[in-house]
């Protein structure tokens, strides 16, 4: 067993039934973690494989880390790299040393970012608010992204004002859904009409005034026809799936309809509108058996939080642009939703139907989601209730999750506390970096823990994620890093098991969501503020 300021971590992590003992008593003064140790917790309990110098051109010195930052994009023609920058916010490492936190700063090098004087064994590295817990002597903070590398987004953000111009639509019914991609530049999206614009049956449109809005809130890019830009527009049209066995009907949105607009240009400028012209096509249509046996769903509910309710069902398909080989990139629009009703719970025995117009090339990805939820009082007088959210994943190719009946693959991670107390307990928490620990699920190898800290926006009277620190699947610690807590505040955290074998937390942090398998589980405290 090993032994570090924040994380206890054992050969095999199901064998004890709560957050395992670190073996340092208490000093009282909410540093029980105790000085660190010089050692990194490795998947089997055994040395850091990163203890030595590293064998593939790292920084050769056991005290240094190499951080790089490369981008990768993905396009029709391949994958092109280009360098990050690491100078506008540079990353930054933290070493607990039994009372604090250390700060080393990083010195550019021509290899990326280099940190002198880092201990051997685990550290922090906070890269733009996000941390991750690491103990590699080398470290690629890169992303992947959509679209050629020197496409321009404008700065009017996710918002476009559009002027639509569709003929041979699939017959217009309440619940149909228009979206735009495009192939070339990272862009997706769904299109809002007023309901009134569009007549029951039409099979035309011809409407100034639509607006378009980004599925991430990305900003709006500048097509080119010099660089062969395109934009698919797609239609997505309510379908039956029969009914439930009490009866109750079951139905679904597919894509039906779609065309692939030819090259043009247009520069977004927040005034003036995108002239949408198409003539839609039937889209090549695929059947497929589904069975999700959803009550096997619902006892997850109070493991999330000991008073939460299963509350709704999603699955999923959504294209892979250029292909599945490093995971699903990022969205390209949506093949079908299907949403079952939460209560009572039943399994799910259906074919569906969808249509696929992207090339021959791309995957189909399906994630099937049970979320639940539990309604929290929030501390400040105000009588309001809030919704805290959790929930189960199964993420993967279409063809993995229909081999078989869609059943849980994670549970989520058992017996959560903040500084020893359980986090479903609502209360003050008084110190500054408090310490998190979980035991690990019944159901599942965690790959990779994420802890989510979220801040109640009064104004707002919601919940904002605002800090997120990721560990390797074999630590159950971690003690939050300085400065994540603000004074006077409000916050949740949820602490998620990461089930997904190809993502390498240690080496390049931030490729979570790409990862194929993903499947995922979240436990979630109640409120807590701080002084």
């Amino acid at each position: 067993m090993c032994v570090v300021c924040w994380v206890g971590c054992s050969p095999d992590p199901r064998e004890s039934e709560g957050p395992p003992a670190v073996g340092v008593e208490s000093p009282g003064d909410g540093t029980w973690m105790g000085a660190p140790v010089a050692e990194g917790c490795a998947p089997d309990g055994g040395p850091s494989p990163d203890a030595g110098p590293p064998p593939d051109g790292g920084p050769g010195s056991e005290d240094s880390v190499l951080v790089t930052n490369t981008t990768r994009f993905h396009t029709a023609v391949g994958i092109a790299e280009r360098p990050g920058d690491l100078s506008t916010n540079p990353p930054e490492i933290l070493v607990f040393d039994g009372a604090r936190f250390l700060v080393i700063q990083g010195t550019p090098s021509p290899e990326g970012l280099r940190f002198k004087g880092v201990p051997p064994g685990p550290y922090y590295l906070s890269v733009g608010g996000r941390y991750v817990v690491t103990d590699a002597r080398q470290v690629e903070v890169g992303t992947n992204r959509l679209g050629r590398p020197d496409a321009v987004y404008a700065e009017v953000g996710g918002i476009q004002a559009l002027n639509l111009n569709l003929s041979n639509l699939e017959p217009w019914r309440r619940g149909t859904v228009l979206e735009l991609a495009s192939a070339q530049v990272d862009m997706s999206g769904d299109v809002y009409i007023p309901s009134e614009a569009v007549p029951e049956g039409a099979i035309s449109l011809n409407f100034d005034g639509a607006s378009y809005s980004s599925y991430t809130g990305s900003r709006f890019p500048l097509f080119e026809s010099e660089y062969r830009d395109r934009l698919y527009v797609n239609q997505l049209s309510p379908s039956s799936a029969g009914a439930l066995p009490d009866g109750r009907p079951l139905t679904y949105t597919a894509l039906t309809r779609s065309v692939e607009v030819g090259t043009f240009d247009f520069l977004p400028d927040g005034v003036s509108p995108l002239p949408v012209t198409a003539r839609l096509q039937p889209a090549k249509a695929r059947e497929f058996p589904l069975e999700w046996r959803l009550p096997q769903f619902t006892p997850f509910a109070t493991q999330a939080h000991p008073r939460a309710e299963h509350s709704a069902n999603t699955f999923s398909l959504l294209p892979a642009a250029h292909g599945v080989s490093e995971g699903w990139i990022g969205y390209s629009g949506t093949l079908l939703t299907l949403r079952p009703p939460a209560a009572p719970m039943a399994d799910v025995t259906t074919r569906l139907r969808f249509g696929n117009p992207f090339p021959s090339n791309w995957g189909v990805v399906a994630i099937a989601s049970a979320s639940y939820r539990v309604m929290e009082p929030v501390p400040d007088g105000s009588g309001r209730l809030l919704r805290l959210t959790a929930s189960n994943v199964v993420n993967d190719r279409l063809d993995n999750v229909i081999a078989g009946p869609v059943v849980p693959r994670v549970s989520p991670p058992r017996s959560l506390t903040i500084d020893g107390v359980p986090a479903s307990t609502p209360r003050v928490v008084g110190t500054a970096s408090p310490v998190i620990a979980w035991a690990p699920p019944t159901l599942g190898t965690p790959s990779v823990y994420r802890v989510r800290l979220g801040r109640y926006d009064r104004d707002a009277g919601l919940v904002l994620n605002v800090r997120f620190v990721d560990v390797p699947g074999s630590i159950t610690q971690v003690r939050l890093p300085p400065d994540m807590l603000l004074p006077g505040s409000i916050y949740y955290l949820a602490v998620t098991a990461l089930d997904a074998p190809g993502f390498d937390v240690r080496r390049r942090p931030f490729k979570t969501n790409e990862m194929l398998p993903y499947h995922s589980a979240d436990a979630i405290s109640s409120l807590f503020t701080t002084p």
